[in-house]
């Protein structure tokens, strides 16, 4: 039997720097490699802070898009 890859769901909507960053800290700390974190935000500093966040990491931003009512961004988890 094989460990399935897990998608998590981060609702960090109506949080200010730091909670989005902070709660996504949360759900990577919570990971394994392979796994797949996806994270909501409304805060505008959020985009440049995950950025940095996965820069920092090593961990892949797998897409990363600006809507009218939050920005969403996907992590791929491939280092502890």
């Amino acid at each position: 039997m094989t460990d399935a890859a897990v998608v998590t769901k981060v609702d960090s909507r109506g949080t200010a720097c730091p909670g989005p960053i902070t709660d996504l800290a949360m759900a990577y700390r919570r990971s394994k490699v392979g796994d797949t974190i996806e994270i909501w935000a409304t805060d505008p500093g959020f985009k440049p802070d995950v950025q940095a966040w996965a820069a920092k990491t090593g961990n892949p931003i797998i897409s990363l898009e600006e809507g009218p009512e939050k920005i969403t961004a996907v992590i791929r988890v491939v280092r502890r």
